[in-house]
């Protein structure tokens, strides 16, 4: 059995998809490893550590994935990489939305079994190996911190010698993990938090945090889906969002997006028209922005200003705090492998309520 961990090549990416703690525990349980030289050096783990964590330190991604039994990468393998990958062996990756057409025909063509991390199932027995959710974390925290770097004043109230400063207030759109991190984040700095979210059972984990709800009448608007996920509004439904959105932004200095809808297009929440009635210099970090953004004028990978108001579209923000991430993602995947190996034996049953959901096919 021979677990590979080749270096990810990317634009944006610094995390690597096994540290050595995971590494470690892997080899006591009887596996090989094989790490690609340099492969965890971006998120702060030495091919030294790996080393002593008992993993094979390999020049390159051709001798990395020679002989494995199953690859480990983060983001989804190009088609120059997949047709590379051994015959009859398993991946284990992101998949979508980035995976290409080519990429699969190449897996599919060698016998190559395809784990997609992001199709996990929400049910109790695999939260430890969910990726959405813990890289989540990291996003949620780190959208405060840059919509605070970006923001004309400060989150907290201040009593100085030269007066009191009032304190930001701060919306968050959106209470999955990535938005209830953000709502915990504002709160620690000083903001004044409010949140809003179409699912009517998350109110009360946004009021748990210390933040006020957005005046909406939920239960007009609710739009609960299976998993506990989001599920698109009806149109009349979104109109109605949308107004009262737009009424609330208008008093707001920060913003952080976070809604999303699985396999379908970021819903449009914050209009132009919501956008030019809110303050000069305030700011909006779209966390859907890599999914089109809940803002009008949402550029992804960009910051860009639309009537005086700085709108930020994040791409990967996970791996801008890189060695928690890869810890958290690498801990996900230790969890599946654990699940799928046994005795040495990797075994990917599509009946499995775990490992079936997540086998991608044509």
């Amino acid at each position: 059995m021979q677990i590979s961990v080749p270096k990810e090549r990317a634009a944006r990416e610094t995390r690597v998809a096994l540290v050595p703690e995971s590494v470690g525990k892997l080899i006591k349980a009887g596996a090989t490893v094989v790490v690609e030289k340099d492969a965890g050096l971006l998120s702060g783990f030495t091919n030294d550590q790996y080393e002593k964590a008992g993993a094979k330190i390999a020049p390159d991604f051709a001798a990395t994935i020679a002989g494995a039994t199953v690859t480990c990468k983060v983001q989804p393998a190009t088609a120059a990489e997949a047709s590379a990958l051994p015959t009859g062996s398993a991946l284990v990756s992101y998949w979508a939305p980035a995976g290409e057409a080519a990429a699969l025909t190449a897996l599919q063509g060698r016998g190559v079994k395809l784990c997609a991390l992001e199709r996990v199932p929400r049910i109790t027995r695999a939260q430890s190996m969910d990726v959405l959710s813990s890289q989540a974390t990291v996003s949620g925290y780190k959208a405060v911190l840059l919509g605070a770097g970006a923001l004309p004043k400060l989150l907290p109230m201040l009593s100085t010698a030269a007066g009191t400063l009032a304190p930001a207030k701060v919306f968050v759109i959106g209470a999955g993990v990535a938005g209830l991190q953000a709502i915990a984040t504002a709160k620690r700095l000083g903001g004044i938090v409010s949140g809003f979210d179409v699912r009517p059972a998350a109110a009360e984990q946004i009021k748990s945090l210390g933040a006020t709800l957005m005046p909406l009448d939920l239960s007009a608007v609710s739009a609960e889906g299976e998993g506990g996920y989001a599920r698109a509004q009806t149109a009349e439904q979104q109109l109605d969002t949308q107004a009262a959105i737009t009424k609330h932004c208008a008093d707001m200095d920060l913003i952080i997006t976070t809604a999303a809808i699985p396999g379908r297009k970021a819903p449009v929440l914050i209009t132009d028209a919501a956008i030019k009635g809110m303050k000069q210099g305030s700011v909006i970090v779209d966390l859907a922005a890599e999914t089109g953004g809940n803002a009008d004028g949402t550029k992804a990978g960009e910051s860009v200003v639309v009537h005086g108001v700085t709108i930020i579209g994040p791409i990967n923000l996970p791996s801008t705090a890189a060695f928690h991430a890869s810890q958290m993602f690498s801990r996900n995947v230790l969890t599946f492998l654990n699940h799928v190996i046994k005795d040495n034996v990797l075994t990917l049953d599509e009946a499995d309520e775990i490992t079936g959901p997540m086998l991608v096919k044509a």
